[in-house]
């Protein structure tokens, strides 16, 4: 097998063996040159090509000039067997010279790849869910253990892809491991490992994208639970363990915001208008797109007076398990309510007082109006006034009374 080096050759140099030239379209001359060195104190030759002007590798910018081919000869051979060697070896020398020259011509540089393609995958994609968000973490967890931690990314292939795919529809959820993962989590989880993929591919991490040979997991609709108005009121005035709690959902009821976002909401990010009212800003941290809501005033006076640091100091994730279902139990609800059912609160409640989808989208950050368009369907009251506007009853034309009859 060949390896790949940068290395300086140490030793007198053989003469050139082959020199072949060739002008790319860009003006760049380029050659592939056979050549020799020195090993073992002289006794026998390495053969490396020599290529000009070299290759520059992108996650490193170092050009890269040399590759050993890992065939040796005999420097003076004394025998007609050494010498038949030495011919055999050279004619495989030549072979790979002109694979490699075939390359450059048609510019794929793909062998010079071979050693990044034994790289880490897992790594790389740690690098990158990293820099993304919780989603992204939740699919490197599951890759990781899919793989028993180790994966190289000349192990990518449709093969593998399709066998992660298998194991995430049958995979258990990464905190509450005694259920299933819902298969609209699936969808997405599948979608954002082919958005690793493509990433990869773009980066030239693997040599191929498997995604075209991929297929897609579709969704199922879904009923987004949300508390209905005297619902939300009703909640408002049930005291909760944890006030912090308390004060952190139904804040999010009234503006939106995701967990996530509340949890990392600070004083910092709750600013004035100029002419007057309070607006807040901050880059979601699911989707990082940057959104400016402008704040009501119950929900100012919620948070209180303003001060320094994070918005709701104590608030954990451990108070929306039971203390929450606790609250809900106390305020005399019986839905099935998350703390992202804040957020489906606060969309069904803006798009049934008539608030424009186009408006609700802008304020909840989604991308695509159709993720709002949900909302829209979920307005009850809506849909109430709606259906008496159809009727079998002939309309009826009231009698005007003549005066003096």
């Amino acid at each position: 097998m060949t390896s790949l080096s940068s290395f300086a050759p140490v030793e007198k140099r053989s003469t050139m063996i082959i020199n072949i030239k060739y002008i790319s379209m860009s003006n760049i001359c380029k050659t592939v040159t056979l050549r020799t060195r020195k090993i073992k104190g002289g006794e026998q030759l390495s053969f490396y090509l020599d290529y000009y002007p070299g290759y520059r590798d992108e996650s490193t910018m170092k050009v890269m000039r040399h590759e050993s081919l890992g065939i040796y000869i005999y420097a003076k051979p004394k025998s007609q067997r050494e010498k038949d060697y030495n011919d055999r070896m050279r004619e495989k020398a030549e072979a790979l010279r002109c694979r490699r020259y075939e390359s450059i011509v048609n510019e794929r540089y793909d062998f010079f790849d071979r050693d990044k393609m034994k790289g880490d995958f897992l790594a790389y994609f740690k690098q990158k869910a990293d820099k993304k968000n919780c989603k992204w973490q939740h699919v490197y967890k599951h890759f990781a253990r899919f793989c028993n931690n180790k994966c190289r990314f000349d192990e990518i292939n449709v093969d593998l892809c399709n066998k992660f795919r298998e194991y995430l529809m049958t995979a258990p959820q990464t905190i509450h491991t005694e259920h299933k993962l819902h298969i609209n989590s699936v969808a997405g989880y599948w979608s954002t490992f082919r958005a690793v993929l493509h990433t990869a591919y773009r980066e030239h991490k693997i040599m191929e994208n498997p995604n075209g040979f991929l297929e897609r997991i579709d969704t199922i609709p879904t009923e987004k639970e949300h508390l209905s108005k005297d619902e939300l009121v009703r909640l408002a005035n049930t005291p909760c363990q944890y006030p912090v709690l308390k004060t952190a959902f139904l804040f999010a009821c009234l503006t939106g915001l995701r967990k996530s976002d509340i949890k990392q909401l600070t004083w910092e990010n709750i600013q004035p208008y100029g002419d007057g009212g309070m607006y807040v800003t901050l880059r979601m941290q699911k989707t990082k797109e940057l959104v400016n809501n402008p704040i009501s005033d119950e929900a100012l006076e919620l948070i209180g007076e303003r001060g320094t640091g994070p918005v709701f100091v104590g608030f954990a994730d451990k108070m929306t398990q039971t203390p929450l279902k606790n609250w809900l139990k106390a305020a005399d609800i019986t839905k099935k309510i998350s703390f992202h059912c804040s957020r489906h609160t606060f969309g069904s409640l803006q798009v049934d007082a008539g608030t424009s989808v186009y408006t609700v989208q802008h304020m909840l950050g989604h991308k695509n109006v159709s993720t709002t368009q949900i909302y829209a369907n979920m307005a009850d009251e809506s849909k109430r006034e709606s259906v008496n506007r159809i009727t079998l009853k002939p309309k009826i034309t009231p009698q005007l009374k003549v005066v003096g009859q």
